[in-house]
């Protein structure tokens, strides 16, 4: 076991240096790397973000950078459950809450209670919360699999598309994290108060590191 871990971090170590030789980061670069989260998110995703954001007309530096903020740029992605919606989505199956966005009764009542806590779990390297299906009309296997990124894009040009295409990073990323635009007055609600000026400086990052 302890060679195999050896053997993963000398495997890690060496993908890292290959990066660093053939895109140098400049000084700026590096103080903003977060645990080479921007690194982790070209060599697993970039590619595949490239795709999409020609497919659903996103620019492909905000889907780099919104994946980093979310995911740190691992593959496969984490997940996170949410307790309070996990609540909120029990009490719409009760009948005690009439809906929770587009999730109503009639979409629940056959739902196990895994079923639930999986649509109260964001996934994948946009971190989607698996209730977001109902409205999108697929499962949440499609949204935390294999074409996670796919999914992930088309949620975000049916929902915010728009400010995008008009470069409103800071209302998308808000927008991402809260469900709202960036409020007109005061700062921002998101969860981490520096979640939107983080995004903003990976969006300089990424628009250098496209694929080949």
């Amino acid at each position: 076991m302890l060679l195999f871990c050896l053997g993963v971090a000398a495997l890690a170590l060496i993908r890292t240096e290959w990066f660093r030789q053939r895109w140098p980061l400049t000084k700026v670069e590096e103080s903003i790397l977060p645990s080479n989260a921007l690194e982790l998110a070209f060599l697993n995703y970039s590619e595949e973000v490239y795709l999409a954001a020609e497919e659903f007309d996103l620019p492909y530096e905000y889907l780099m950078a919104l994946l980093v903020l979310e995911c740190s740029g691992q593959k496969p992605a984490g997940s996170r459950f949410e307790n309070g919606v996990y609540n909120r989505l029990v009490q719409v199956k009760s009948g005690d809450r009439r809906k929770y966005e587009a999730v109503k009764q009639e979409h629940l009542l056959e739902a196990s209670d895994e079923a639930i806590r999986n649509m109260a779990t964001s996934w994948g390297p946009f971190q989607l919360m698996g209730y977001k299906c109902v409205g999108m009309d697929v499962n949440v296997n499609d949204i935390r699999g294999e074409r996670a990124v796919f999914y992930g894009a088309k949620w975000i040009e049916e929902e915010y598309g728009r400010m995008l295409r008009k470069s409103h990073f800071k209302d998308a990323f808000h927008f991402h994290n809260t469900g709202r635009k960036h409020p007109l007055v005061g700062g921002p609600r998101t969860h981490d108060p520096n979640y939107i000026s983080r995004g903003l400086r990976y969006i300089e990052y990424s628009k250098s590191r496209k694929p080949q």
